[in-house]
């Protein structure tokens, strides 16, 4: 579903991904760890083609992302390009991002509406679906700032989701969360993981969170990957020196 092939990204002479490679398969949840710096976010940026590769090909559902075909050249895509790839593309940040000047229920379905046409009727009845879903039903009239920071990131997940992604960006969903916020989130992204067929990449200094909601964990170090595998796996048998070194700092300092 997503596929990074020799992805370069600089930022003038400074190298933030030095020729990544990876795949995430239709359906799996894959999150990436490693140290700030690391290159984890400007993979979310790109994939959100809020930022553009220096060189090398990003690939979603088997279409160019940050290129497009022209005769027989790959040439830099240009904004519609861009516009149509980003629709199968939803991302949950980690502050939210709510319009504070909405109600939830146009929160979730002021996308529909404008970016996919669908009636004020239908986007709504979508709308409730979804806060059903997060167990939000009874705040569809509230706005951001009445809500927890718990249920405000589950709104802003039913927003997501109201677009109909293939691939769900989580860009550390947790972080901004009290502790015992945590684990009602994580419980509701695994049972959508579950539950539906949506591919999952996810930024997190949350280890525990990377760990129980995870199929498998790639580790990034200096724009490489430096180890991936099985969540389970990578936590309990690290088979790289870097990524022990930097688990066992993590879990040191929490």
């Amino acid at each position: 579903m997503i596929r990074f092939t020799d992805v370069v990204k600089t930022y003038g002479k400074v190298s933030c991904l030095d020729r990544l490679d990876f795949t995430v398969a239709p359906g799996e949840f894959v999150s990436l760890i490693g140290p700030s710096g690391s290159g984890k976010t400007t993979v979310l940026r790109l994939l959100m083609t809020l930022e553009r590769v220096s060189s090398g090909t990003i690939e979603v559902d088997g279409n160019l992302l940050s290129h497009m075909r022209k005769g027989d050249r790959l040439v830099p895509a240009d904004e519609a390009h861009l516009r149509r790839a980003r629709r199968s593309i939803g991302m949950v940040f980690q502050h939210f991002n709510l319009f504070p000047n909405m109600n939830v229920l146009r929160n979730i379905t002021e996308g529909p509406v404008r970016a996919l046409g669908r009636s004020k009727e239908a986007a709504e009845a979508r709308a409730l679906e979804l806060l059903e879903m997060v167990g939000l039903a009874e705040k569809a009239t509230a706005r951001p700032t009445q809500l927890s920071g718990g249920q405000q990131q589950r709104v802003a997940i039913a927003r997501a989701l109201a677009m109909d992604p293939d691939v769900l960006l989580l860009d550390e969903v947790t972080s901004a969360l009290d502790p015992e916020l945590v684990t009602g989130v994580l419980h509701l992204l695994r049972d959508i993981a579950a539950t539906t067929d949506i591919t999952f990449l996810c930024v997190t200094h949350e280890m525990r969170f990377a760990r129980e909601v995870s199929d498998r964990v790639m580790m990034l170090d200096a724009g490489r990957i430096a180890e991936e595998g099985p969540a389970e796996q990578i936590f309990t048998d690290p088979q790289e020196p870097r990524t022990r070194e930097f688990l066992r700092a993590v879990l040191d300092r929490n």
